[in-house]
């Protein structure tokens, strides 16, 4: 049996948040089985190991579905208010983010903590260096600092 911790790059932030990389078919039962409610997919319908019709597979679960493509060489300010406004619209069910490789949800994530949560930015960023370094990458650099602007 398909194990959580078994989708690339995975990480539980608390109860109600759970965050990868793209899962495969074979691990979307152990997401439904984990009482995850809503999928967030923050990755390109093209982009590596994307599922053919992952809409339909969530539906099939009884899970609910968001795509909110984020181009990854030019990730916008609009991508980052649809999923902070997505974040607290679905305010206390369970939810999955994912993305390829669990790099632009992690980036996501702790700007939404910063600027909706209050969060200070080094606490915010200790989930993001658990798969990788925004700063490492210029566009994302670029991107994060005008956000936090």
């Amino acid at each position: 049996m398909t194990k959580l911790n078994e989708i690339y790059n995975f990480l539980k932030l608390d109860d109600d948040l759970l965050t990868s990389g793209q899962p495969s078919e074979a691990q979307y039962p152990a997401i439904a089985e984990a009482g995850v409610q809503t999928v967030i997919n923050l990755a390109l319908p093209t982009s590596d190991h994307a599922l053919p019709d992952e809409a339909a597979l969530a539906r099939s679960l009884d899970l609910d579905y968001i795509p909110i493509p984020v181009v990854w060489e030019a990730p916008r300010r609009e991508d980052f208010e649809r999923f902070a406004q997505t974040l607290e619209a679905l305010k206390g069910r369970r939810l999955l983010v994912h993305c390829a490789a669990n790099m632009r949800v992690s980036a996501f994530i702790a700007l939404y903590r910063i600027e909706r949560l209050g969060w200070r930015r080094d606490k915010a960023f200790e989930d993001v260096y658990r798969i990788w370094n925004p700063y490492s990458n210029p566009t994302w650099a670029q991107f994060v600092d005008s956000i936090l602007k």
